[in-house]
């Protein structure tokens, strides 16, 4: 496992397209995570902690779990945000 493979630079073809050396620690400089090399399903997203406890258990620290704390943080509050009931103003209106 290396942290290429939650970054959204990695191409398939195993190549950052910045240009940068695969590191062989779980750490690099230009690292930007997205919430899709975590769950490739977005039904499977349950809360930000579900991110966080996955990056941590593959070894991500330091900067770069600031980073995904953040993505993670993103990706729970597009989620909880719930549209307001709408009120049908015609059966309400013709009481």
């Amino acid at each position: 496992m290396i942290i290429c493979e939650f970054c959204l630079q990695y191409t398939k073809t195993g190549e950052c397209s910045f240009g940068l050396r695969i590191p062989k620690r779980m750490g690099c400089r230009e690292f930007d995570p997205g919430i899709d090399k975590f769950c490739s399903d977005p039904n499977d997203f349950v809360s930000p902690s579900q991110i966080i406890q996955m990056a941590t258990y593959f070894g991500i620290k330091g900067t770069e779990l600031k980073k995904v704390k953040l993505i993670a943080a993103r990706a729970g509050n597009t989620q909880v945000e719930v549209p307001a009931p709408q009120t049908d103003s015609l059966a309400v209106n013709e009481s």
